[in-house]
């Protein structure tokens, strides 16, 4: 895919988008069309249909990939077990003949203990002589037993590997076809940006640059962040959350990467919350939905920003209004404005940390903010 594909996507809102998550508003045309020409609006409006089809193609991916490894997980243990259930049934059968050579070597038939007490001329030898054999008996008995539940238990673990099995494949052809549409959904997108003039190209960075600027301006003024200049701590496991992150600024956004040489944008929030020994869920959509959630008002750095009404995109809070996030396609990892994307809301993988004393925020590197700062997830 071509490099300037990757360099344009749509971005910004009104705030109601912002913070409710209302459809995100398409941008007024910044210039009159030439001939030919389609309005800067029409193209950021395409640009943004088609990049949400693909957030939600990525986000059924990485979903599928992480239901996939639980289930090769599922199958390896089934089959596990069913190698140890089929060795104590081989072990059940060959003692159940070792018993069965016995009796038929001995060449006796076995008559009850109560008559044999009554023929023996030595009633207390007939009365040892069937404890003898009670014991014989039960150790057979028990044999037996074995061997049958060793059967039963192999023939129920090898129908539950067959079920995993088929369950894992059905798995597989879903993350394909996500993988497809992803695929699909980006060559729309550079047929679309391949069509566009030079001036056209410019023309969607001055809107992409102004709508950030201007949804960011939004969200500040309205006081949704708290008051102004409140800075707040992280906790423990925050801090060395948000300075992994950090530590990753410059690195390449790729779609389904968890690190650590390339992240998409969840990829990047549980790779850094896992290092710093909080697991959090893979997906945007799983982070959003099963983790505590925290009023934009209260965040504190290393909490998570999430995107879009389907939350589709995620990002780590920085503090002062700023996150550290994978951004799209072609991009970097990077430092953007909170509102860079319409924001959904946020989340906080550990709620009951206290926030650290004497917390000083990490050091960025140089350009941590240069590039585009539309998401797109991953």
């Amino acid at each position: 895919m071509s490099g300037r594909l990757l360099r344009w996507v749509c971005t910004g809102s009104a705030l109601s988008a912002l913070v409710t998550a209302a459809p995100l508003a398409p941008y007024p045309a910044h210039a009159v069309p030439g001939p030919g020409q389609r309005p800067v609006a029409e193209l950021l409006t395409d640009l943004q249909r088609l990049y949400r089809q693909a957030e939600e193609s990525t986000e059924q991916y990485n979903a599928a990939e992480e239901q996939l490894k639980d289930k090769r997980r599922e199958v390896a243990e089934l089959n596990r077990g069913l190698a140890r259930a089929r060795a104590a049934a081989h072990d059940g059968r060959a003692a159940a003949g070792r018993l069965a050579r016995q009796q038929y070597q001995n060449g006796t038939v076995e008559f009850s203990p109560y008559v044999r007490l009554l023929l023996a001329r030595n009633p207390q030898g007939a009365l040892d002589q069937r404890h003898v054999l009670h014991r014989a008996g039960a150790e057979r008995a028990a044999t037996v037993t074995r061997l049958v539940e060793g059967a039963r238990k192999a023939d129920g673990l090898a129908g539950a590997a067959r079920r995993a099995l088929a369950a894992q494949e059905s798995l597989t052809q879903r993350q394909k076809s996500a993988r497809n549409k992803v695929h699909a959904r980006l060559r729309e997108v550079e047929g679309l940006l391949a069509a566009l003039s030079a001036d056209e190209l410019a023309a969607l960075r001055r809107a992409e640059e102004r709508g950030a600027e201007r949804a960011q301006r939004t969200l500040v003024a309205s006081g949704a962040l708290g008051p102004a200049g409140a800075g707040r701590a992280p906790s423990a496991r925050g801090a060395r959350a948000l300075r992994y992150a950090v530590k990753q600024i410059g690195k390449p956004y790729a779609w389904g990467a968890e690190g650590p040489s390339a992240f998409d944008c969840s990829g990047l929030t549980q790779r850094a919350w896992g290092v710093a020994g909080r697991g959090i869920p893979r997906t945007s959509q799983q982070q959003w939905a099963r983790l505590p959630r925290v009023p934009l008002r209260k965040l504190r750095p290393g909490d998570l920003v999430v995107y879009f009404p389907k939350a589709t995109h995620v990002a780590l809070y920085l503090g002062g209004g700023k996150v550290v996030h994978a951004p799209r396609p072609g991009t970097r990892v990077k430092v953007s404005p909170l509102a860079s994307n319409p924001v959904l809301g946020a989340v906080r993988p550990d709620p009951r940390a206290a926030s650290v004393s004497g917390y000083r925020p990490p050091r960025l590197p140089a350009g941590a903010t240069r590039g585009a700062d539309g998401g797109w997830a991953g």
